[in-house]
């Protein structure tokens, strides 16, 4: 018996890398799957259904259950349709895998309202439209499902010239703390990853290109802990953000300090008198890069 037995799985962005990792390691598990994938560049143009049908084709010559769609995230009738290609080929939904994502990588000072607008609206828009009519699915069919967002560590900590991807991975780190609150009394669980994996979006960046990737860094290395997120392994976790890299696999949380509350109206001085309630020793904190 595989882990997802009886189980429907989205995953968008599933025409390579990650997502088709995810992808072909669900369906060997027991799911079917939709593949999603608009078949475009790294930086969002142009569109072609030919890669998720290749993976499609993969998964269903291994036995597998698996449909391609090649609709845009971006657009709430895009993420309408892909929810239809779930319910008219296997008539459910359990997980949905929100993973497409493009890079327009440039220093905050060079980046074009054009490049801002595509990036967070594939990576946050794109969220939205194809996480509403999914959930609003689950929770009007009482579906116990499990929903994970793609963030990053670019933006939960910052990273070099993805002012843009930073921002809109950040702000998916909320979402789901919002969505997992909101699930909870639909028994919907929501989960956040943050993988670091190399893949055609990070394959030229520096410190990887004109290098051969450590074995733990590629997708299929990734694709276990996601595994584990969306089925019965997890149990009822949920509000929960994931780091997966070659480094390892580790819970991430916004923290805050003890601080210091005031009896009394307070000014700067106190506050920089109580500088070592108030912020975390620079030697606490957990390298990142």
């Amino acid at each position: 018996m595989g882990l997802l037995d009886g189980k429907v799985a989205i995953v968008t962005g599933a025409g390579n890398g990650l997502g088709e990792a995810y992808a072909k390691l669900f369906a060997a598990e027991g799911a079917g799957v939709v593949v999603n994938d608009l078949g475009g560049a790294r930086d969002g143009t142009g569109a072609d259904l030919s890669a998720a049908q290749k993976v499609v084709n993969a998964i269903t010559e291994a036995g597998g259950r698996a449909v391609a769609n090649g609709d845009d995230v971006s657009t709430v009738e895009g993420g309408e349709r892909i929810l239809k290609s779930a319910l008219d080929a296997f008539g459910r939904v359990d997980i949905l895998v929100s993973n497409a994502g493009i890079l327009r990588d440039k220093t905050f000072a060079n980046i074009s309202e054009a490049d801002w607008d595509a990036v967070v609206k594939v990576h946050l828009k794109g969220a939205y439209c194809v996480t509403l009519p999914v959930w609003r699915w689950m929770k009007d069919n009482g579906i116990k499902g499990v929903i994970v967002q793609t963030s990053s560590t670019s933006g939960l900590f910052g990273n070099f010239g993805q002012a843009n991807y930073g921002a809109a991975k950040a702000a998916l780190y909320g979402f789901m703390r919002v969505l997992a609150i909101e699930g909870r009394k639909y028994g919907i669980r929501v989960w956040g990853l943050a993988p670091g994996a190399y893949t055609r979006l990070t394959s030229d960046l520096p410190g990887l290109r004109d290098r051969e990737p450590d074995p733990l860094s590629l997708p299929d290395a990734i694709a276990p802990a996601l595994l584990y997120m969306v089925s019965d392994l997890s149990g009822e976790r949920t509000g929960i953000m994931l780091g997966v890299s070659q480094r390892g696999v580790r819970e991430i949380r916004m923290l805050q300090t003890k601080g210091f509350r005031p009896g009394q109206a307070w000014t700067a001085q106190d506050l920089a008198d109580h500088a070592e309630e108030v912020f975390f020793a620079e030697e606490s904190a957990t390298a990142v890069g």
